[in-house]
C-alpha cells in the first residue's frame, strides 16, 4: 500500500485546434514534476475537441451539406491512437509521461477509418502506449459524430498508484458498466468528462463511495463561444457568439469543476472551476481496504449465488468469411 499524489489536469480544446491543445497540455511538464505526480487525468475530447452547440446540420430526416463540411473540418482535428512512429500526438503524450514519470489518461478524439470515438488512453511512463477505452454510448446529438465502442476496450491497467480503469462522462452511469469495471479490480477511477454541473461531482462520489476507490475526474474547461468561435452570431456588429441557451455572449463553454474523490465518497481536492489549472491530491490505497471492510461488490456484498452478469469483450464490426 503506497502513498501517491494523483491530478485532473483541466484543460480544454483551444482555438487552433489538436496542435495548439497539445502543446499547451505540453507546457504542465514542469508543474507535474514539481507537485511529484504519479497519475494524471486529462479531461474528455480535449484533443480533437468537443463540439459543444453544433448539430452539423442534421435535422430529422435530412442533412445539409454544410453539416458534412462540418464534419470533414472535425475529422481532420482528430488523432489516430496506437503504438508506434505514425502516431504524432500520442507520442509526445508518452514523451511528457516519461520526462514526469506520471502515468497519463487523456481524452481524445480518435481516428479510426473513417469513423470518429470518443476515448481516453493510456500511456505509461516507461512503457508508452499501453490501452485505451472507447465511449461505450455517446450521449443524444453526440452520436451524430461519434461511433459505439465495444467490450473490447474495457481496459484496466496496473501502475504504480495501483489499477487504473474508468468511463467517459455520461457512461459513468451505466451501471453494469461500472459493475464490470469493478470485476477488474479498479482502485483509481478516471473519469473524463464535459459535464460541469454541480450534480456531475454527485455523479462521481457516489462511484468512489459505491466501489469503494479513488475517481480522479477531469473536466474540460472551454473559453467562450466568441473565442472558440461556436454557436450562433449573437451581434453582427462585434462577431460576439452565442450557444443556445446560454444568457450571456462570454459565458465560458465549458467552467471546469473537476474534483477527486475518496473510497468514502469525500471530495479532497477541487472542484476547480472558472480557470485552467494542475488540481492534485494526495491519495493512500490502504483506505480501499478499510472502506471495502463493510461494502466489497466483488466480494461479501456481491451475491453472486443470486446475480451473474455476462461480459461480451470480444471486438465488434463486420466479420467476412469465404
Amino acid at each position: 500500500m503506497t502513498k501517491q499524489v494523483v491530478a485532473a489536469l483541466q484543460v480544454g480544446t483551444l482555438p487552433g485546434g489538436t496542435q495548439e491543445t497539445l502543446e499547451n497540455i505540453l507546457s504542465y511538464e514542469e508543474e507535474i514534476k514539481k507537485n511529484n505526480v504519479s497519475l494524471v487525468v486529462i479531461p474528455e475530447a480535449t484533443l480533437g475537441g468537443y463540439p459543444k452547440g453544433s448539430n452539423f446540420g442534421t435535422y430529422l430526416g435530412y442533412r445539409l451539406d454544410s453539416g458534412k463540411k462540418e464534419f470533414a473540418a472535425y475529422f481532420s482535428q482528430a488523432i489516430e491512437v496506437g503504438a508506434g512512429e505514425r502516431y504524432h500526438e500520442i507520442n509526445k503524450l508518452c514523451k511528457l509521461a516519461k520526462n514526469t514519470g506520471a502515468f497519463i489518461c487523456c481524452g481524445c478524439i480518435e481516428r479510426d477509418g473513417t469513423t470518429l470515438y470518443c476515448t481516453m488512453v493510456y500511456i505509461d511512463p516507461e512503457l508508452g502506449y499501453v490501452g485505451k477505452h472507447r465511449k461505450l454510448t455517446p450521449t443524444a446529438t453526440e452520436r451524430l459524430v461519434w461511433g459505439q465502442g465495444d467490450g473490447s476496450t474495457l481496459t484496466v491497467v496496473d501502475t504504480k498508484v495501483g489499477k487504473v480503469g474508468g468511463a467517459i462522462c455520461w457512461e459513468n452511469m451505466m451501471p453494469l458498466m461500472r459493475q464490470a469495471m469493478y470485476n477488474k479490480g479498479v482502485e483509481v477511477w478516471c473519469a473524463p468528462t464535459v459535464d460541469q454541473r454541480d450534480l456531475w461531482r454527485v455523479v462521481v462520489q457516489n462511484i468512489a463511495y459505491e466501489g469503494r476507490l479513488f475517481v480522479v475526474s477531469a473536466v474540460q474547461f472551454m473559453r467562450s463561444a466568441t473565442e472558440m468561435g461556436l454557436g450562433e452570431i449573437a451581434d453582427e456588429a462585434t462577431g460576439q457568439r452565442r450557444l443556445p441557451g446560454f444568457e450571456a455572449n462570454e459565458d465560458n463553454c465549458i467552467n471546469g469543476g473537476s474534483v477527486i474523490v475518496n473510497p468514502f465518497g469525500q471530495i479532497i481536492a477541487g472542484p476547480l472551476i472558472g480557470k485552467e489549472g494542475l488540481l492534485c491530491a494526495e491519495i493512500d490505497t490502504s483506505m480501499i481496504i478499510e472502506a471495502r471492510y463493510e461494502l466489497d461488490l466483488t466480494g461479501h456484498y456481491s451475491r453472486g449465488d443470486v446475480f451473474k452478469l455476462t461480459v461480451n469483450e470480444a471486438p465488434h464490426g463486420v466479420t467476412y468469411t469465404s
